[in-house]
């Protein structure tokens, strides 16, 4: 066996299969479009579920993908496994080849066999196999077609080896492929141990055949009720992980390129040795299963959550985080072994590159959150285990207090239990759950309803009860001071409840707030609601009616009820950031008017805390010339320490002063204005309900990062302030410094020195093609000395080495010019696959010698095919170790 890295295998496998005639299908999502019953993609067949059932129709029939898989739940749940097991996952991809209504039982095994003994060179002695018990169709295939010794196929009941979708639909028998791990038992007793499940073997690859429609459930399998399929099909799955592994010749999935680099980034920064390593390899397994997933999961839209698919992001991001404490982790690490895996997978998965940031920015915000009560919520558990006799249960209720409190999920409470020897009683857990739901208010069977009716209906209540003025909720978004309040109502799913637990997420209504609520282009405020024994992050706010605010959350701790004392406090970092930046675009505003003319008006904004962009009607590009002029006038002004005034007055009147409107938006008769001015000018007057720093050199400074087009005679402008843009220019500054010491040059010189390394770099290549291309020519009249005659006619067949695609086919032409009459067969070996020339002189074409089918017979031995030209062809193969046989071939043909 040849070892290979995992994109090596994967590679391979596609490979092979494209040039069976299949198409390379892309991995479906983890969360599948086309299955409301399943929580995550399991299996590779599932994007193709519908073709198979005949609802859909694609426009191929036969196909390979590498499937992303989770398998966390239900009968497939390998959760429990991963860390102590070397084999289990609950992230992993599935290699598999599919056929709809194509190829069948033959076909499919001669695939296999081949992927595995000549793809992958797996010795042929280190393989077993399994077939469905009344299956003498697949087991004829594997004795008689294959050639397998019969002492190495077992036929198996319907537990392994029959599958079916449902009670009834489709069905059929299934053939198992597993590797010997101690061949040196002897042939003689495959049979009797596979069917004893002996873990002698490792199971490979599983090939369904879907024969039969299962009209009636037929528990005990006597086939009375299966009715052959018009158009049976194939459906395989193979782990990558677990091929990886075998061919690398390991022991453990672990052991491969998929997970090292994993290893490796943990091991970095805990500073173990390989030894300290291996004696904690239970937590690294975890961490590095579980990251795999968190990555995964995030980047395909699922995020951590109490609920649904939700649930199990955070389960695995919570796991991890607690196996990483065992490690002696005491701050959020995951994000940096995130980029591990996003190095491994990102070649295959290029969207992990794209989405990286936001993947470990999620996994940052989750790992602090549970950090923030993981510790209370151990030290809860652990003083309850201390109570407990040897041996003991803990109680559903008290497993459900700690989730529903304090954020531990199930799965880590029954990590550390039964870590201690004790059990949990799950069932009671479940119980107390489902308890809550219909206390809260949470459980009750409502169906749909209408978001803004309940909303309205809400807080019609609300006035009703004299809990809310007329007005509404009190909206004071200027001054950001901590205060005191009441919850007034708690809502999920716009339902009001009574109380929410740990981990979910809720709407709060308060009778004031200070919260800003999104408009204007300036995102909404964040911050903290909390009272005794309960914490709830802030993310979000909405006004989803007049008169009605809500603080969109998730409970962090505790469990906050309606009624309950509260303290709110925005968080006033981060909105500094957000006024410097919406300050910020009042000085832009003004610039590029000033620069580009007074046609500018605003087309669009939006203000966060990390940087602003801004839209504006403008018919030409902004040069970068033009930019450097209104950065430098915004630094201006910035530095004038102008302050900045609001005021609120009539519509009329601050028109007619002149004040700048947002094109297209609709104004009461009051409205409030920002004025940004010195002793002797008004530099920027606005209508505007956002907030603003007093005076501009809190800003800081203004850097421009990008400039474009939105759509026709519409341009976008992003730019940074304050902390984001001293954290720009630092970056820009040691990028520079870095770049100035790799090219020994000042920074000022850089230009300069990078021109004369291009036109090196342009004169280097020109020569070395030029070399190339003498050495070629060189070989190839050596090469001309070795031609020999086959009935008068000049042939050369050669084997060369180490020459370029392009030069192979400049040789077709020098050949041609030698030699009057005759063919030239070239093969070379070029990035490990065979490759094949073979040109014709014009009269050899004309006695019906053609290049194209030449080249398509020989090319046959190096498993693979081509054509081209009377006069030229090429062709590709997968096994360069047959390229002297093609050529000898060629000869014999010639």
């Amino acid at each position: 066996m040849k070892p290979m890295t995992s994109a090596e295998a994967r590679q391979a496998f596609l490979d092979f299969f494209a040039e069976m005639g299949h198409n390379v299908v892309a991995s479906s999502s983890l969360v599948p479009s086309n299955d409301p019953t399943l929580l995550f993609t399991n299996a590779g067949m599932v994007q193709f579920k519908d073709v198979f059932l005949g609802l859909d129709k694609r426009d191929y029939d036969r196909a390979t993908t590498s499937q992303k898989c989770m398998r966390v739940a239900g009968k497939h749940s390998d959760l429990e496994n991963v860390g102590p097991s070397p084999r289990h996952h609950t992230f992993f991809e599935m290699l598999g080849n599919f056929s709809f209504g194509d190829y069948f039982k033959r076909d499919a095994i001669r695939y296999a066999y081949a992927v595995l003994t000549e793809v992958y060179k797996l010795p042929k002695d280190r393989l077993a196999f399994t077939v469905y018990r009344d299956d003498d169709e697949a087991y004829d295939i594997w004795v008689n077609d294959v050639g397998v010794d019969p002492k190495r196929v077992a036929r198996m009941g319907p537990k392994t080896n029959f599958w079916q979708m449902a009670e009834t639909g489709p069905c059929g028998p299934t053939s198992e492929i597993h590797w010997d791990k101690t061949p040196d038992m002897g042939v003689d007793s495959i049979v009797a141990l596979m069917q004893a499940e002996d873990d002698r073997f490792l199971e490979l690859w599983n090939l369904v055949f879907m024969q039969f429609n299962r009209t009636q459930a037929d528990p005990t399998h006597t086939g009375a009720y299966d009715v052959r399929l018009p158009a049976p099909g194939v459906d395989t799955g193979m782990g990558l992980e677990r091929i990886l592994s075998v061919v690398n010749g390991v022991a453990s999935n672990y052991e491969t390129d998929l997970f090292l680099p994993i290893f490796a980034a943990t091991q970095q920064l805990t500073g173990h040795t390989d030894e300290q390593r291996n004696a904690n390899i239970v937590p690294y397994r975890v961490i590095a299963d579980h990251i795999r997933a968190a990555v995964f999961l995030i980047a395909d839209g699922v995020l951590p959550g109490a609920k649904g698919r939700d649930s199990v992001c955070r389960l695995v991001i919570r796991r991890a985080a607690r196996f990483g404490e065992k490690l002696g982790f005491q701050e959020p690490f995951l994000a940096h072994v995130a980029d591990a895996v996003i190095a491994v997978m990102g070649g295959h998965y290029a969207d992990l590159h794209d989405k990286a940031s936001r993947i470990k920015r999620v996994i940052t915000q989750e790992e602090e959150r549970f950090r923030r009560t993981m510790d209370r919520g151990i030290a809860e558990l652990e003083a309850e285990l201390d109570r407990l006799p040897a041996g003991g249960e803990l109680s559903g209720e008290v497993a459900f207090y700690l989730k529903a409190t304090l954020g531990l999920p199930i799965q880590v409470t029954k990590d550390i239990v039964e870590e201690r020897g004790f059990s949990v009683d799950v069932s009671g857990f479940q119980t107390a759950e489902q308890e809550h739901a219909l206390v809260s208010g949470g459980g009750k069977a409502m169906g749909e309803i209408d978001l803004g009716e309940s909303y309205n209906a809400l807080l019609a209540d609300l006035k009703a009860s004299g809990a809310l003025p007329g007005s509404g909720v009190s909206y004071t978004p200027y001054d950001p001071t901590p205060f005191e309040t009441t919850i007034l109502s708690l809502l999920q799913n716009g339902r009001s409840v009574d109380s929410v637990m740990a981990g979910e997420k809720v709407e709060v209504v308060l009778p004031q707030t200070n919260f800003y609520v999104e408009a204007g282009g300036q995102v909404s405020d964040t911050g903290v609601l909390s009272g005794e024994g309960w914490r709830v992050e802030i993310e979000d706010m909405r006004r989803p009616v007049g008169g009605l605010i809500v603080h969109i959350g998730e409970v962090i701790e505790g469990s906050p009820r309606a009624g309950a004392a509260a303290h709110a406090e925005v968080d006033v970092s981060r909105r500094g950031d957000i006024t410097r930046n919406h300050t910020g675009t009042h000085l832009l505003h003004a610039a590029l008017r000033h620069h580009l003319g007074t046609h500018v008006q605003q087309r669009g904004s939006l203000v966060a805390p990390d940087r602003l962009r801004f839209d504006f009607a403008h018919d030409s590009k902004v040069t970068s010339d033009q930019l450097r002029l209104i950065e430098a006038e915004i630094n201006e002004y910035i530095l004038r320490n102008y302050p900045v005034l609001t005021n609120e007055k009539s519509l009329s009147e601050a028109k007619a002063e002149g004040a700048m409107a947002l094109f297209g938006e609709k104004y009461g008769e009051r409205v409030r204005t920002v004025t940004i001015s010195g002793s002797s000018e008004r530099y920027s007057y606005e209508l505007c309900g956002g907030c603003h720093v007093k005076s501009t050199a809190e800003i800081g400074s203004f850097v421009f990062i990008n400039e474009g087009s939105v759509s026709a005679g519409i341009r976008r402008v992003e730019a940074l302030t304050g902390h984001a843009a001293v954290d720009y220019v630092q970056q820009q500054v040691g990028m520079l410094n870095q770049i100035s010491a790799q090219l020994s040059a000042q920074p000022e010189q850089i230009g300069a020195r990078l021109s004369a390394l291009q036109d090196e770099l342009s004169g280097a290549r020109k020569q070395i093609a030029a070399l190339q291309r003498e050495l070629a020519r060189q070989r190839f009249q050596a090469l001309l000395g070795s031609t020999e005659t086959i009935n008068e006619k000049h042939v050369l067949i050669a084997q060369i080495s180490d020459v370029p695609l392009d030069m192979l086919r400049e040789m077709s032409d020098w050949f041609r010019g030698a030699v009057n009459s005759g063919v030239m067969v070239l093969g070379s070996i070029i990035d490990g696959k065979p490759q094949l020339f073979v040109t014709v002189t014009d009269d050899l074409t004309k006695q019906g010698i053609h290049a194209g089918n030449l080249v398509k017979q020989i090319a046959a031995v190096v498993e693979g095919g081509g054509g081209g030209r009377p006069n030229m062809a090429q062709a590709g193969g997968r096994n360069a170790a047959k390229l002297p046989e093609a050529l000898a071939l060629a000869r014999q043909l010639l």
